[in-house]
């Protein structure tokens, strides 16, 4: 059995079309025809920045929320953003229950490596991966942060020179798109799969906040995906559709079934 997780937030990114992220989750969500879907009842308002971060009280509260709700999940979940922020609680959740054994496939053309002193906006979508690591807003930490081997990169072409050292610093490991074929060399045991939909060509894809040029085309994502053993949960974030595209919305709705297995 499959559930889709739908987390319809937006006060992750700093983009002035993020509202559409609401549009976009849901729309998702029904594209990738699970078995159930559940929404978290995040809540709409702006919050307040701080500690250097946007909207910091209420990224908090919906990620007590999304915790609450997927706390009454027993599946197999697919979770569906909204920015990338909403997939905090259930890496977090795969982290407890596979500890160490688990690695974390974050594919994204941006790092999302900043931290609140280096990133001016505030924009915590640009932070997840540091805050799984530990190294983000302390109420947003999870109680038990990846180490920086179990996390790869995939299909990075954009960032801040900040984000870069902090990739060497760290030692993570990280593929463009002209390596991508060695994204899952030596990778084994349980996975999650985290995918921003950024990190796609947008000439195939443009519905997102942040298109980047030169991205992954849609099928050599889909054949990346399929060659994943031991999918253990899932991600599609960062969907900011203006209006219906036929080739978009079928693209989701195999996105969802190659994740599904």
């Amino acid at each position: 059995m499959t559930t889709v997780l739908c987390v319809p937030q937006w006060q992750g990114s700093g983009s002035a079309r993020a509202p559409r992220l609401v549009d976009g989750a849901r729309r998702s969500a029904e594209l990738c025809a699970a078995d159930a879907v559940v929404t978290v009842p995040t809540l709409a308002s702006a919050g307040e920045k701080r500690d250097g971060v946007r909207a910091l009280d209420v990224l908090v509260a919906n990620l007590r929320l999304t915790q609450a709700t997927l706390a009454g999940i027993d599946d197999f979940v697919i979770t569906v953003g909204g920015d990338c922020g909403v997939d905090l609680a259930p890496i977090a959740a795969a982290r407890a229950e596979y500890g160490e054994a688990l690695t974390v496939l974050w594919i994204d053309a941006h790092p999302d490596l900043y931290t609140p002193a280096t990133l001016p906006s505030g924009s915590f979508h640009g932070m997840v991966v540091s805050t799984l690591l530990g190294d983000g807003p302390s109420s947003l930490v999870p109680a038990q942060p990846l180490t920086p081997d179990q996390v790869i990169l995939v299909g990075v072409r954009t960032g801040d020179p900040a984000e870069y050292e902090y990739i060497e610093r760290a030692g993570i490991r990280h593929h463009g798109v002209a390596d991508l074929d060695r994204a899952l060399d030596g990778v084994t045991g349980p996975v999650y799969v985290h995918i921003d939909l950024d990190v796609l060509d947008p000439d195939e894809f443009g519905s997102t906040c942040y298109p980047v040029a030169d991205g992954i085309p849609a099928q050599r994502l889909i054949d990346l995906v399929s060659r994943v053993d031991t999918v253990v949960g899932a991600a599609i974030t960062e969907h900011a559709p203006v209006a219906e595209i036929p080739a978009e919305a079928a693209l989701l709705t195999r996105l969802g079934a190659v994740l599904r297995g």
